[in-house]
């Protein structure tokens, strides 16, 4: 919502977030520049952040719930890429959708588009590590990056109205409690969808995959 966090807060935020912006853009062109073929999977990545971000619920005052769709991007391209695309797609949403706002676009940023890849990624590359299953990673990453993406945002809304109370972690518990009872079935949704599209990924663009060192040869023989 335009105008909900205090002036500190927005800008404290967005002076947070804009040396990964910066950091992302500098990725991506380098990226681009190296492999240009990755173009249009670099495209569906930002389509699917925006798509599914797009879907929002309504969650508690002032703010609302939704998918993230940021672990494809973050798995696929690393996590410093999906600043600048989150940035894109969050100002698109305030401009033309009114879903979110100008004033809550760091914070916004933060959560999403920093917070969100940066676990996704990491989340991903633990599980592979481990030996887990390459679906069963991409479902954690997935939907444990959209989860900790709630977490953070719940974090911020107690910093900037903590509880009168109780302070920030009264606050805390409570913006998260309501974001749980929507969040976690749209997290679930979220890694079964993304396990699907890379599914699809990995059968028609394998020789890519492995090439972004992102799948490894017995998946791409399956």
């Amino acid at each position: 919502m335009e105008g909900f966090l205090p002036i500190e807060h927005a800008v404290g935020w967005s002076i947070a977030s804009a040396p990964f912006v910066a950091w992302g853009i500098r990725s991506v062109n380098r990226r681009i520049r190296e492999n240009p073929e990755q173009r249009m999977l670099l495209g569906v990545a930002a389509a699917f952040t925006f798509v599914l971000s797009a879907l929002k619920l309504p969650s508690v005052t002032g703010s609302c719930s939704h998918p993230t769709g940021t672990g494809l991007g973050a798995v696929l391209f690393g996590p410093a890429a999906m600043a600048p695309i989150g940035a894109v797609v969050l100002l698109f949403q305030a401009l033309l959708l009114a879903h979110g706002g100008l004033t809550t676009l760091g914070a916004n940023l933060f959560s999403m588009a920093i917070v969100g890849p940066f676990a996704a990624y990491g989340i991903f590359q633990l599980a592979r590590r481990l030996k887990a299953s390459f679906a069963v990673s991409i479902f954690l990453a997935a939907s444990l990056a959209d989860l900790l993406t709630y977490v953070t945002t719940s974090v911020q809304l107690a910093w900037a109205f903590p509880d009168p109370v109780g302070g920030f972690t009264v606050s805390f518990l409570k913006f998260a409690g309501i974001f749980a009872i929507t969040q976690i079935p749209l997290a679930i949704s979220e890694g079964l969808l993304t396990v699907v599209i890379f599914n699809a990924l990995a059968r028609f663009n394998p020789q890519e995959l492995r090439d972004m060192q992102v799948l490894g040869k017995p998946e791409a023989q399956a």
